[in-house]
């Protein structure tokens, strides 16, 4: 961890209630974190991807605004729960644990964190948002809705701010170029944002629908499968 650590606990004391609050937090985040911490750069990636959506948001781009502002808080939520649990000692998802637990690691590279935060961040806690959001809107997930078809057109602004990603974030933490990794850039090239993102829908009909014994089962096979994922994106770099 960090020394810099309780400073990152208290900007997120208070709960996001809107797009510019999760701005904000994101931002005091990245103001914080140093270089060399690799929560630095998922947390970059996700700063990026929320200032796209807020323009969208703000310009009437979605069918159902509300409900796609309403997402993005709930989402963002979830991320700042898990990183306020993990920097105080208490518990958190194995996936985001397997993140935050190698943010000093020099030899993996910014991307690898990125797209580690995104991997988490996505595969375990979108269907949860997504319920959530539904929940607050008096609305349901389910494929065909005004609300699915505003979530998948994102995908292609995910895509491409992804990709420009890969290209800024191609380097070790601390900076130095990375040598040539056909394992890396073989799982990178495997990682797909749309489809991580229409799996996360699909879980959140599967759990809308299930008991919540039952829901509680799904949901740690989800982390445990999304763990998994996550530290063979962050195998450091020789």
């Amino acid at each position: 961890m960090f020394p810099y650590d309780p400073d990152i606990v208290a900007a997120l004391q208070n709960p996001a209630q809107t797009i510019p609050d999760v701005l904000a937090a994101l931002g005091a985040i990245d103001s914080i974190c140093a270089d060399c911490d690799g929560l630095k750069w998922f947390n970059w990636l996700y700063l990026t991807v929320t200032q796209a959506v807020e323009t969208r948001v703000n310009a009437g781009g979605f069918a159902d605004n509300a409900w796609l502002a309403q997402l993005d808080v709930q989402f963002a939520q979830l991320y700042f729960n898990s990183l306020q649990s993990a920097l105080s000692g208490a518990p958190c998802p194995d996936c985001w644990t397997a993140v935050f637990s190698a943010r000093n690691n020099a030899q993996i590279a910014r991307i690898q964190f990125a797209l580690a935060g995104m991997n988490a961040h996505i595969n375990h806690d979108l269907c949860l948002a997504i319920n959530a959001t539904c929940r607050a809107t008096n609305t349901m997930p389910q494929h065909g809705a005004i609300q699915y078809n505003d979530y998948t057109s994102i995908n292609s602004t995910l895509d491409s701010l992804i990709d420009q990603a890969k290209q800024t974030l191609n380097v070790r933490l601390p900076g130095d170029p990375l040598p040539a990794v056909n394992h890396l850039e073989d799982l990178f090239a495997s990682w797909d944002v749309s489809a991580a993102r229409e799996t996360a829908w699909q879980n959140a009909e599967s759990l809308w629908n299930l008991p919540p014994l039952l829901s509680a089962g799904l949901l740690g096979t989800i982390d445990g499968f999304t763990a998994v994922i996550g530290k063979a994106l962050l195998v450091p770099v020789p």
